[in-house]
C-alpha cells in the first residue's frame, strides 16, 4: 500500500494555493478549477455521490509534494470560515510533512498566515545522535499539520520517553 493523496477543505483557494506552494513548497499539478453540481458527466455524478445532493459546487486544486504525494484542496461554496479541531471526534485530525528545511518551513508558515501550535520537540533529547524533531502547525484555515525533520521510520525506530 502506498499513500496517494490527501483532501483538505480550505476557506479561500487563492490563499490556500499560495500557502501550500510558498510556505510548504508543494507544486501545482492542476490549478484552481470550478466544479458545479450536475449529473451529466462522470465527475459530476461522482461528486453528487460523495458530497450528496445540494452540495452547490466547489473549487478544487491539485498539488503534489516532492515525493509525489497529492494534496487536493477543496473550497466548498457553502462552508465554515475555519476548521475547528475537536479532539473528541473520531477521524483524521492532521497530516504530516517531512522537510530538510525545518526552521525555514516554520517561518514561512507564520509569514503566509499559518500558526505554530507548540514549541519544537525532540523525540530523543537524551541522545545527541538522534536529532529527530517535530512540531504541530496550522494552515491559515485551522487545519492541523505536523512537521518532521526525519523519516517516520527514523523517528520511531527506537523507544522514546
Amino acid at each position: 500500500m502506498k499513500m496517494n493523496h490527501v483532501g483538505i477543505m480550505v476557506g479561500d483557494m487563492d490563499k490556500a494555493v499560495e500557502f501550500y506552494t510558498n510556505a510548504l513548497g508543494l507544486k501545482v499539478v492542476m490549478g484552481n478549477t470550478k466544479v458545479e453540481e450536475e449529473r451529466e458527466t462522470a465527475i459530476g455524478r461522482m461528486c453528487v455521490a460523495v458530497f450528496g445532493e445540494g452540495f452547490k459546487g466547489f473549487n478544487i486544486a491539485h498539488l503534489v509534494t516532492t515525493d509525489g504525494i497529492g494534496i487536493e484542496l477543496f473550497e466548498m461554496k457553502e462552508r465554515q470560515e475555519r476548521h475547528e479541531v475537536d479532539f473528541s471526534r473520531i477521524g483524521i485530525f492532521h497530516f504530516c510533512l517531512q522537510t530538510d528545511d525545518f526552521h525555514g518551513v516554520i517561518e514561512r508558515t507564520k509569514n503566509f498566515g499559518g500558526k505554530v501550535r507548540m514549541d519544537i520537540m525532540r523525540y530523543h533529547p537524551e541522545d545527541n545522535n538522534k536529532q529527530a524533531k517535530m512540531v504541530y502547525l496550522e494552515d491559515p484555515f485551522g487545519n492541523l499539520f505536523e512537521l518532521y525533520s526525519h523519516t517516520y521510520e527514523e523517528t520511531y525506530a527506537s523507544e522514546y520517553e
